[in-house]
């Protein structure tokens, strides 16, 4: 896989940067590819004087430095740096055409909850994969891939990414389908029982198509399939995947409209992030751009 694209992270000084920074780097120098370490100096604070301007800089190049001498030490991996300005979501995603993968940080915690801000926004301008860490560094003791599908071409793509991980990796890949159809106890008399019938049809066929072929792709891959037909999809995903040691979604689903960044069930997941979640963006197309 020496001939794959680099695999990069953008890094700040917080401890969830450090743990996107270990991430990638382990996972660079298992796929042997390069790591590009970024920093982006935020645009909104190059305003004069023009000494603020150089500390900024130089206080990026000092965090660039220090983060790569720390990978070079653990890791056998080829790491290059880079001190970026701009927006940091826009130029993160715009860098991620130069890689395989973009690794970040899940965000600080604020005010009692887990601020996501920057990774949901860094993961909806990417035109390429982005993975999004927690602090938490516990891959030893988690077991499985997990996928989140909707029938939706995006969440295709997502499924595909995440077999071909699954296979390559040996472990067992979970394919989870949450979807509301009508209760025939809490909507009873309010959705004709035939209807009901219908959806939970569709949701079968649709849940039975995304994961035909993957069998004949990878004979040696274990899948399991999870149908939730009462269940947000966002509860279902953090669920599945608590112990898992990677989560891949589709940027957007069926039900969202095409010109969002993120689909809210991706809103929601990066909130409450249980494991590395791996985002796949939809092809994008003249219009897009």
């Amino acid at each position: 896989m020496s001939n794959e694209l680099p695999i990069s992270v953008g890094m700040k000084d917080s401890a969830q940067s450090e743990a996107a920074l270990v991430w990638a780097a382990r996972r660079a120098e298992e796929h042997h590819v390069p790591l590009a370490v970024l920093h982006v100096v935020d645009d909104r604070w190059l305003i004069e004087p023009a000494s603020w301007r150089e500390s900024l800089r130089h206080q990026g190049e000092k965090l660039l430095e220090a983060a790569s001498a720390r990978i070079r030490e653990r890791f056998q991996v080829k790491v290059s740096t880079q001190l970026l300005s701009g927006s940091v979501a826009a130029t993160l995603g715009e860098y991620a055409r130069k890689t395989s993968l973009m690794v970040i940080g899940s965000g600080s915690p604020h005010l009692g909850g887990s601020w996501t801000d920057r990774a949901l926004q860094i993961a909806g301008a990417s035109s390429g994969p982005v993975a999004v860490v927690t602090a938490v560094d516990d891959q030893a003791n988690r077991h499985g891939i997990v996928v989140g599908v909707d029938g939706s071409e995006n969440s295709l793509k997502a499924v595909a990414y995440a077999a071909a991980e699954a296979d390559r990796e040996g472990q067992p890949l979970t394919v989870v389908h949450a979807y509301n159809a009508p209760d025939p106890v809490a909507d009873a008399g309010l959705a004709p029982v035939e209807l009901q019938r219908l959806i939970s049809e569709q949701e079968r066929v649709v849940l039975a198509e995304t994961v035909a072929g993957l069998s004949s792709s990878y004979p040696d891959l274990a899948i399991k399939t999870l149908s939730k037909a009462h269940e947000e999809p966002v509860k279902a995903l953090v669920e599945a995947s608590a112990h898992a040691k990677l989560l891949v979604l589709g940027s957007r689903g069926r039900g969202g409209f095409s010109r969002m960044l993120l689909g809210s069930t991706v809103h929601g997941v990066l909130s409450h992030l249980s494991c590395p979640t791996i985002v796949i963006p939809p092809e994008r197309t003249p219009e897009d751009n």
